[in-house]
């Protein structure tokens, strides 16, 4: 018989995940003893079928509900399974978010008649087309004298309401009362807004979305938790579908998680949970930690509570959080835990940098055996470290690093061809962007004679600069592009720049043609065709460029798709409050929806995350750059760390901003006032559970790198300082 439901106490890397696959492997292999909630359930038949192991694993029709704390460790968990079920079980892992996303949509005609709106299917926003359209709906009540007692941009503000439902939603409150907890956990000083304007805010947002069949993130957690789970015929189809329960790191878990897991418990599911003592990544962002602890009284514990003894954490946790708690222990840390001083933080990036080197250089270490963790990366860090390594032949990946598209060279020359085809843009293209673009399109060009997929520019910025001050012909409407000719000593262009900018010129003229002609689809069609014909004619891009152009692409969907919802409503809505610097000519539709894409882009308020957003294959051979939360989330583990800027103070903010708002929603203290004592232990705790953590996920060496000055030329006094002075210096 099937024990009861598991609950599997574990610090990092003790094999918590490990365990629950194995836990899943048992499910699998059960014989014909098999309890009735894994029986399988044909509704033409009355009689169950009991599963026999002989059975094959494609045929089962067991339900069981796969959870991972983000998208990251769901793909990991879906290898893992996958592996070892030889991919003839189907298996779906879902993040919690993404499980009530996906029932949401699923159940949405449940919805319709239970909410009483209006029959269509629903279309999801990505967060960066929340704000916009949020913003601009909020725009009349967010007004100069509300942004100047604020004392933020409007931007930031709608943002941190924005948040501040989703956290809401998260803890299982309803939208309604988020005045009440507003009110009775935050002084009045504290946005300077009263609670019951956020909330008349908030809930005209939510009534606008259910309207347009709009689905925000919190709209969908509060959908899930307040409509669907309490609702009978949800119910019964959800004990009918899922027979068992594995979840991981439930620790970073939003509350009502743990709601939809006790509903299955109490209808008879069996689970497995993973929880961490020092993991709780997302406290502050969402997560309820003790508010998921309470399940372990349902289940078996399991304790892992010991680190791998290949890590640092087996010999040095102990140590190492006594040093940070209490400062003035007089301890003495290994020779293997090393300092890199400095005086100022550029000397510190170049020796932390050149120390890598050495290493690789020496075959000590591979690259791919080497993490740089810091508590926030700046761009001169991120730079200057990329910029030494990879002179020396060492790559460096960047973790989940969510540049803005506009970034990218490539972006920026597809806005500036888009521009130039579609009428009434004139105004968002200039010389500069030009000849960017006429210097990025020219080099995924081949000539006559020359090896397919060599990369280099056949029009050099000189020459494009040249080009774009004779020939480009500045208007508000048609923007053009004259023949080379045009210049008087276009002679002095050459001939390979010369053809590349015919070949470009012509290209250009064709998609105008197809325009007028209304042959020219979409602009989604457009910007295929020229990723097509330019990026991906004669070479093969890089993964990192095809990630940009992909992002671009689903952008670019994402946004069409909700300009298609809103014209069917609000026809001018996302032409209203657009800024006056843009001054549109109104020529048709498509240009107007053109240009506030082109301006949401230029923002920067749209990144590059694609999914997948890592390669298919082996992983690259290249150094780990990555903030506090970024490794952590990703359950990485490394030979050697390079603790980067350790005497920073944001090291005891977890390498992440807490939302605002976000202590009053947890469970334990709902709506309770949050005080410095209050922050004080939660930042002390949160250090310590990060150091833990940090050392459980390295194996040979840890570098603690310190400089005397901070990129602002501030003394560096952070919480982690004591480390360094207790180091033996070699």
């Amino acid at each position: 018989m099937l024990s009861d439901s598991l609950w599997i106490f574990g610090t990092s890397r003790s094999g918590k995940t490990t365990r629950l696959v194995n836990q899943f492997s048992a499910w699998l292999q059960i014989d014909s003893q098999v309890p009735d909630l894994f029986y399988n359930k044909n509704i033409h038949n009355s009689q169950p079928q009991p599963i026999d192991s002989k059975v094959n694993l494609h045929q089962k029709e067991l339900g069981i509900l796969l959870l991972a704390a983000n998208d990251d460790n769901r793909r990991e968990l879906a290898d893992r399974v996958t592996t070892l079920t030889l991919g003839k079980y189907p298996i779906r892992v879902k993040t919690a978010l993404g499980f009530f996303q996906d029932e949401v949509i699923l159940f949405w005609p449940l919805l319709i008649d239970s909410l009483s709106i209006k029959a269509q299917f629903p279309v999801r926003l990505r967060p960066e087309t929340e704000q916009e359209l949020a913003t601009k709906l909020w725009s009349c009540q967010l007004d100069s004298e509300v942004l100047r007692r604020v004392g933020m941009n409007e931007n930031r503000l709608v943002r941190r309401i924005l948040d501040l439902w989703q956290l809401a939603a998260y803890s299982g409150v309803p939208c309604e009362d988020i005045p009440k907890i507003l009110h009775s956990g935050l002084e009045d000083s504290s946005i300077n807004l009263e609670p019951q304007f956020l909330g008349s805010l908030l809930l005209n947002w939510r009534n606008w979305c259910l309207e347009r069949g709009l689905l925000t993130y919190a709209l969908i957690t509060e959908l899930y938790h307040q409509k669907l789970l309490t609702n009978s015929s949800y119910q019964e189809h959800l004990k009918q579908r899922y027979q068992g329960i594995i979840a991981d790191d439930v620790d970073d878990y939003p509350a009502i998680a743990g709601n939809l897991f006790e509903f299955l418990l109490d209808a008879g599911a069996v689970g497995a949970f993973s929880y961490n003592p020092h993991g709780k990544v997302r406290w502050g962002l969402g997560a309820d930690p003790e508010y998921l602890s309470r399940l372990s009284a349902r289940c078996q514990v399991e304790n892992l509570t010991n680190p791998p003894k290949n890590s640092l954490g087996y010999s040095l946790t102990s140590q190492m959080v006594e040093l940070v708690t209490q400062p003035m222990t007089m301890l003495r840390l290994p020779s293997f835990v090393q300092p890199i001083q400095t005086t100022s933080r550029a000397q510190l990036l170049r020796q932390t940098a050149e120390m890598i080197i050495d290493g690789v250089k020496s075959g000590e270490v591979a690259a791919d055996e080497v993490a740089i963790i810091a508590p926030g990366l700046d761009a001169i860090a991120r730079y200057s470290l990329v910029e030494i390594l990879t002179k020396q032949n060492i790559e460096v990946a960047s973790l989940n690093e969510q540049r803005p598209l506009i970034s990218s060279s490539v972006v920026r020359a597809l806005l500036t061809l888009m521009a130039l085809v579609y009428p009434g843009l004139g105004r968002l293209v200039d010389r500069d962007a030009v000849a960017e673009m006429l210097v990025v399109l020219s080099q995924y060009q081949t000539q006559n004679g020359e090896e397919k997929g060599f990369h280099h520019s056949k029009i050099d910025p000189v020459r494009a600069g040249l080009i774009a001050d004779a020939c480009f012909v500045p208007h508000p409407d048609t923007p053009n592009l004259l023949p080379v000719k045009t210049f008087e000593r276009w002679d002095r262009i050459g001939y390979i720049a010369t053809q590349s900018y015919e070949k470009i010129l012509q290209w250009i003229q064709a998609q105008r043609e197809q325009y007028h002609q209304r042959l020219l689809l979409t602009p989604i069609f457009f910007l295929y065709q020229a990723i097509q014909d330019f990026v991906c004619n004669d070479k093969n891009p890089s993964y990192q460029e095809l990630a940009v152009l992909r992002e671009l692409l689903e952008t670019a969907q994402h946004y069409w798709e909700i300009d298609t919802r809103l014209k069917q409503t609000d026809p001018l809505f996302l032409s209203l409050h657009t800024p006056e610097t843009l001054s549109i000519t109104i020529i048709d539709s498509d240009s107007v929806a053109i240009a506030i894409f082109i301006q949401l882009l230029r923002r920067g308020t749209i990144t590059a995350n694609p999914y997948p957003i890592r390669p298919i294959g082996s992983s690259r051979k290249a150094v780990t750059l990555a903030t506090i939360f970024q490794y952590r989330a990703s359950r990485k583990n490394h030979r050697w760390h390079f603790w980067l800027d350790i005497g920073s103070p944001l090291w005891a903010k977890g390498g992440a901003a807490t939302l605002f708002g976000a202590t009053l929603f947890l469970q334990d203290r709902l709506g309770q006032p949050w005080t410095a004592a209050d922050e004080e232990l939660a930042e002390e705790e949160r250090l310590q559970r990060i150091v833990a953590d940090l050392l459980a996920r390295v194996s040979d060496k840890l570098y603690l790198c310190h400089s005397d000055l901070a990129v602002n030329g501030q003394e560096q006094i952070g919480p982690l300082l004591p480390l360094v002075h207790a180091c033996e210096v070699v």
